[in-house]
């Protein structure tokens, strides 16, 4: 693994009480592991903003009875091609769906996806569940 830092993190008495009762639920001991994989993931989770390539999941919650809404998503996606494996149409609501957009490539176009998305008329919400990938 290389060489290791050690460094000192405070944190709330709360906090620290909650990881005490998760460790303690899991039978995990060693806090410097618990730590290590909350950075892991913490990086995993937002590397993609930074550069390179990304893997995840785009949902997007939207009015369906905005006019054209279903249409200017379709036409979204259609420019992204190469950056969306598949997508999913959820009905929530008599006026409210979700979709659902597999992603892998490059976090540029992710980004400006994501950008497209949020600017459109009647979408109410675009959350992203994204791992960044290795350049």
């Amino acid at each position: 693994m290389g060489r290791e830092m050690k460094f000192g993190v405070y944190i709330p008495k709360e906090l620290a009480h909650e990881l005490d009762e998760c460790m303690k639920a899991l039978g995990v001991t060693n806090k410097s592991k618990i730590i290590q994989e909350a950075l892991r993931l913490f990086i995993a989770e937002h590397r993609w903003r930074v550069h390179g390539k990304a893997l995840g999941a785009v949902i997007v919650l939207y009015n369906h009875d905005v006019p054209n809404v279903d249409e200017s998503l379709t036409d979204i996606q259609h420019g992204f091609l190469d950056l969306i494996l598949s997508s999913l149409h959820i009905h929530l609501s008599k006026n409210m769906c979700a979709q659902i957009i597999v992603v892998r490539g490059s976090t540029e176009q992710l980004k400006d996806l994501v950008g497209k998305l949020m600017e459109l008329r009647g979408v109410e919400l675009v959350r992203t569940v994204i791992i960044g990938l290795e350049r």
